[in-house]
């Protein structure tokens, strides 16, 4: 019997157990939805990240207090910047075009009864060409305002319509604590950073943040959050990093381990997609269990096919059909089968991947990759595991087979 007689006839003994045949299928079909869906949003959260970070700007240093060991302990890490680096690095350092110390805290904001839970961010007139925000209306802060501690307030654009709706958020006054903060502009629509709504933070005057709502000084002068650098050019950004770390090293008398980071974006970029790629990996490799599942069900069902057939394969041996030729029909029995499934998971997946993308900000992406891995892996599948029952029918005596069938 020729291999188009045995595909043949396996797919007739599929179609006549329709039931028990889709339930094996959708075994496989699970599994090559989940990985396809998984490598997708994963590849989607990569280059989500990857957007997030660029859209710092390409000539951006991020400095904050830790070490490189900082990441793995989060909560312990020390408060080490001070107002007075960010100032050294803008005066000392020559590849440095502005720095923006930035100094956070989650506050309640009200006006008029009512309360807004949001960031405070108090920083100096660099952030705003650091950060790349544009005025909407208004002026941003100056000089003089941190000169003076002056209570003055740029609100992101959503908090400024959720405080005053129709009304002009120009001269009004919020309240964050006890102290009451002078709206003096607003910015335009800037979007969300990292999972931040960057429209609905208020911005002040760092001195005024630092000194009379968040208190946090030490001896060593004006602790901040992190500190915004920008370098004169992408060409110089290296060099930036050099020259900041070696200033910072010698402002903080540091003899052994750093108590600060630098990054550039290639840094981030490089950090962030390193962590996105284990995560998709490590969900991959949980959902490709139930590929593993589907194969095991392959196997079962198709010994249960073998022990109903068995009077079958001693007939149509004690006729002339070689052992080859029964283990021929099994095993395409069971590579149709994982066929069958993983073009159904397939269009599962493509289908849960265009769902997420058009209900959700990320960028999901239909993996070529991923289609071909996951759709190779169900057919290796069902010729792996379809060849155990395959070559138990083709071991069968044809003369046991006829007297137990």
């Amino acid at each position: 019997m020729n291999p188009w007689d045995s595909g043949r006839m396996a797919l007739r003994t599929l179609v006549g157990h329709r039931l028990r045949s889709g339930l094996t299928m959708l075994g496989i079909a699970i599994g090559n939805a989940a990985v396809i869906a998984t490598i997708g949003v994963g590849e989607g959260a990569t280059q989500f990240v990857m957007a997030e970070v660029e859209s710092l700007g390409p000539n951006i240093l991020l400095v904050r207090p830790g070490g490189p060991d900082a990441d793995r302990q989060p909560i312990l890490i020390p408060q080490t910047l001070v107002y007075g680096d960010a100032i050294a690095i803008k005066e000392q350092v020559p590849t440095v075009s502005a720095v923006a110390p930035e100094l956070t805290s989650s506050e309640l904001v009200s006006f008029r009864g009512q309360n807004i839970s949001t960031t405070i961010t108090g920083t100096t007139p660099d952030y705003l060409s650091v950060r790349g925000f544009d005025m909407a209306k208004g002026r941003f802060l100056t000089e003089l305002d941190l000169e003076r501690n002056e209570r003055a307030a740029v609100l992101g654009s959503e908090l400024a319509l959720q405080l005053f709706g129709e009304e002009e958020a120009l001269g009004q006054v919020v309240r964050v604590r006890n102290a009451s903060f002078r709206v003096v502009g607003v910015f335009q629509p800037k979007g969300s950073s990292f999972g931040l709504d960057l429209d609905m933070n208020l911005v002040a005057p760092v001195t005024t943040i630092g000194r009379q709502l968040v208190g946090r000084t030490s001896p060593f002068g004006m602790k901040v959050t992190f500190l915004s650098v920008s370098a004169r050019s992408t060409e110089e950004l290296q060099a930036a990093k050099f020259q900041i770390e070696n200033l910072l090293r010698l402002r903080h008398k540091i003899v052994d381990e750093d108590d600060f980071t630098v990054r550039t974006q290639k840094d981030l970029q490089d950090t962030f997609s390193s962590i996105t790629r284990t995560l998709q990996l490590m969900l991959a490799s949980i959902a490709s269990i139930s590929l593993l599942v589907g194969g095991i069900g392959i196997t079962n069902i198709m010994l249960v096919s073998v022990t109903e057939r068995t009077q079958e394969i001693g007939l149509r041996k004690a006729i002339g059909a070689a052992p080859w030729d029964i283990l021929t029909q099994f095993i395409i029995e069971a590579t149709v089968l994982a066929a069958l499934g993983g073009a159904i998971g397939t269009g599962v997946g493509i289908s849960g991947i265009w769902l997420i993308s058009a209900t959700t900000t990320l960028e999901a992406r239909v993996s070529a990759q991923a289609i071909v891995l996951a759709v190779s892996v169900s057919g290796f599948l069902g010729l792996t595991f379809g060849t155990i029952p395959a070559r138990t029918a083709a071991k069968l005596d044809p003369i046991d087979a006829l007297r137990h069938g």
